[in-house]
């Protein structure tokens, strides 16, 4: 087992557990499910819509690099500039040295998956860089110094109470803070360091290729302000976000908003194509995109498991997962939770590292029915177990009792050798630490069925 799979076991445990913990996330995923049941009735027919977004994304996974090649020339002709970068080292370099050729001292952030995964903050607290992040979710959460809980919801395994104790501890707001005074007091600051930031940056919901464009979602208007007041701009997006046309955005805009927060639309949907240009009053004087592969050629290669690239990063699985539900986000480990994140983590950061994340799983298909893209994630699950298993990542002590299990189901003399007490004992002696100490084991019944057939025949 890897040092990731011993602490996901750890940590999901302490969470499993954690009754107030469970309560909090119990109660704002009702929320959310509330508002979702609302936000689908725009819907005529919502399975044509998605059917429609699951053959689009297709249609990119099989000319990815047509339309990746497209969107930088449509970019690059408005004075954009577009960097390609293999991995999140050589991201975090380019971005770097932007950083130094402005003398970058404070930068604006708006809430990006993909700039997590290649841990931005971090990069720019090392340099001396401040980095601010300004989704409220996000605010919440590096104040706390904690990773995103939920993809679209940062700060989901909070209470009220909580947010203002954590505002009453960092600046000494009263502990009775409300929501609404707390939002006021971060706009009050925020509006500070979006006039003086050097730079602003975002991620990317979509990239439209036919105009060069890039698209950011959101309910705040954080990433506008971001965009908008910097001098120099850079958006870091997966190449997996490219769509091919503008009209696209009539589908994946209400798809989205609907799975991520059950509303019809969300309140802030920005388009930058390139820089400002002469006669606009707002915008970037440079602005830079970033197109991250960090493993997501390595999973487009991957036959069965490449629609996993399909993600619009909406959260509806993770919602609907009952293992979410209990062990929450922060015990996957990993920037991406829940089924999706099970699913693509793995071939972008290591099969060995974390396969066990494609084990934290019942099954059960909820995620692959609520998924607005239609991606089989459950399936792919189950490929990715197939895969660790190829690659013979599985541990000793599980490729040797599976090899006595495969002997015994296929001989049925081995299968009835023994008698039910001493496979009994063997379970209990042998099995047990395995199985978990809050499960009951099996039992073996003193007859085998082959065993009561022959006897009945008879």
């Amino acid at each position: 087992m890897s040092l990731h799979s011993d602490q996901f076991l750890i940590d999901a445990e302490d969470r499993v557990f954690n009754k107030e913990h469970r309560r909090k996330l119990a109660f704002n995923i009702l929320q959310y499910d509330n508002k979702v049941v609302h936000g689908k009735e725009q819907y005529d027919d919502l399975e044509m819509a998605r059917q429609r977004a699951s053959s689009l994304k297709w249609k990119v996974m099989e000319n990815l690099d047509k339309y990746l090649v497209e969107f930088e020339a449509n970019f690059t002709k408005r004075g954009g500039k577009v960097i390609w970068a293999q991995d999140a080292d050589e991201a975090i370099s380019e971005m770097m040295r932007i950083m130094k050729s402005v003398k970058a001292k404070t930068v604006v952030k708006a809430k990006s998956m993909t700039t997590e995964e290649i841990h931005v903050n971090e990069a720019l607290t090392a340099e001396n860089i401040e980095s601010l992040e300004t989704d409220l979710g996000e605010v919440i959460v590096q104040l706390r110094n904690e990773s995103p809980y939920h993809i679209v919801t940062p700060a989901m395994h909070l209470s009220k109470e909580d947010v203002a104790k954590t505002f009453n501890e960092k600046f000494n707001l009263p502990i009775t803070s409300t929501p609404k005074e707390i939002t006021a007091f971060v706009r009050t600051r925020l509006r500070e360091k979006y006039q003086i930031a050097d730079v602003g940056i975002t991620g990317a919901n979509f990239l439209i290729a036919d105009s060069g464009s890039v698209c950011v979602t959101e309910n705040e208007g954080n990433a506008l302000m971001s965009i908008s007041f910097p001098k120099v701009q850079i958006a870091i997006a997966g190449i997996e976000k490219i769509i091919p046309t503008l009209t696209d955005l009539d589908l994946f805009w209400p798809l989205l908003a609907t799975h991520g927060t059950g509303q019809n639309i969300t309140v802030y949907n920005s388009i930058s194509t390139g820089p400002r240009q002469e006669g606009e009053l707002d915008g970037p004087d440079e602005m830079y995109v970033i197109l991250l592969d960090n493993g997501r050629t390595h999973l487009l290669a991957q036959q069965e498991q490449r629609q996993a690239l399909g993600c619009i990063r909406c959260g509806a699985c993770l919602n609907g997962c009952p293992i979410y539900k209990g062990v929450g986000g922060h015990a996957y480990g990993a920037t991406y939770s829940g089924p999706i994140g099970s699913v693509i983590t793995p071939h972008l950061s290591g099969m060995e590292e974390f396969k066990h994340l494609s084990y934290a799983s019942s099954l059960c298909g909820k995620c692959t029915e609520v998924c607005p893209v239609k991606i089989d994630i459950h399936k792919l699950l189950l490929y990715n177990r197939r895969d660790a298993v190829e690659e013979n990542l599985n541990p000793f002590t599980e490729k040797f009792m599976f090899n006595i299990w495969k002997k015994g189901m296929l001989n049925r003399k081995l299968m009835n050798a023994g008698g039910s007490k001493i496979k009994n004992f063997m379970l209990r002696n042998f099995f047990s630490s395995s199985w978990g100490e809050r499960r009951e084991l099996p039992e073996v019944a003193p007859k085998s069925f082959n065993e009561m057939w022959r006897g009945n025949s008879k």
